[in-house]
């Protein structure tokens, strides 16, 4: 594979992106890798590098190294506009395989919403630790008084980081790694993979984290998947992930007849890093 090109795109509100296009421009299939809520591109570290073909990913807007999100526009929809624009500008023709991790999932199917002319160029989707809604007032397993102790927890914890204007202060990783090992990872996580993850989250922009989390909550998109039913699709799940359980991979999979429901036992959210090499045979199949 080719040397990455890093650059900035800029999308119609003027929000500049960072891409990471890696592969010959003239690939007949472009593999794009879609992020999750909080993280960036570099999740797709160990997936990326792997891949045949040219491979185009990028960081959301208010994420990693792309521009904060201006107000108003931290939606999933908008990450929708936002890779339509993005394919657009780098991928005008040819075709194309996406991935969605978590929100990146999502993004895709926002897609299929807004756009499902899009589609007829697809040749494959691959779902990773994602859902297609039922997301608000999740309890992350935790029951009764403990479950409601987390959330009310959570939008306090939200209110507070809305307010912070300097992204640095949420850049102080280390007291921060068990609660990401518990919320994002499965059973004995690298604590190597914990520390990037929690390096990415610091990264991500405050106010439009806090947005974003939102959105995540009014995110209700399963009749989006019809326009899928077509394309030949995978969904892969960790059997320990907290955000995403396995109901969700299931409900997804019951709305498309071509995909194949991929479960890892002891596996959390973080598939992209805990299951590296299985996440990329499953991409380069429908390659």
């Amino acid at each position: 594979m080719s040397a990455p090109s890093d650059t900035r795109f800029a999308t119609a509100d003027g929000t500049a992106l960072h891409v990471v296009d890696t592969g010959p421009r003239s690939a007949a299939v472009t593999t794009v890798l879609v992020h999750g809520w909080t993280l960036d591109h570099t999740s797709w570290d160990r997936v990326a590098p792997d891949l045949p073909g040219r491979v185009l990913r990028y960081d959301h807007r208010g994420h990693g190294r792309s521009a904060p999100a201006p107000v108003g526009t931290a939606t999933i929809a908008q990450l929708a506009d936002d890779l339509v624009e993005l394919l657009a500008d780098r991928a005008p023709t040819g075709r194309l395989v996406l991935v969605g991790h978590s929100m990146g999932g999502m993004t895709i199917m926002a897609l299929a919403e807004r756009r499902p002319e899009l589609f007829d160029r697809v040749a494959g989707v691959v779902f990773v630790a994602t859902s297609s809604g039922g997301l608000a007032g999740s309890t992350l397993g935790l029951p009764g008084v403990l479950g409601r102790a987390f959330v009310a927890g959570e939008k306090a914890m939200n209110r507070r980081i809305a307010r912070f204007r300097r992204p640095e202060l949420l850049r102080r990783p280390t007291p921060a790694r068990p609660g990401v090992r518990w919320l994002l990872f499965g059973k004995r996580p690298s604590w190597r993979d914990v520390a990037a993850t929690t390096t990415m989250i610091g990264r991500c922009h405050p106010v439009g984290m806090v947005a974003f989390r939102d959105s995540l909550n009014e995110h209700e998109r399963r009749k989006a998947l019809t326009d899928l039913a077509h394309v030949p699709s995978v969904v892969l799940a960790g059997g320990a992930d907290r955000l995403t359980p396995v109901r969700h991979a299931r409900v997804i999979a019951d709305e498309l007849p071509h995909t194949e429901l991929v479960i890892y036992p002891g596996a959390g959210h973080m598939l992209p890093l805990e299951r590296s090499t299985e996440v990329t045979t499953h991409v380069a199949a429908l390659l």
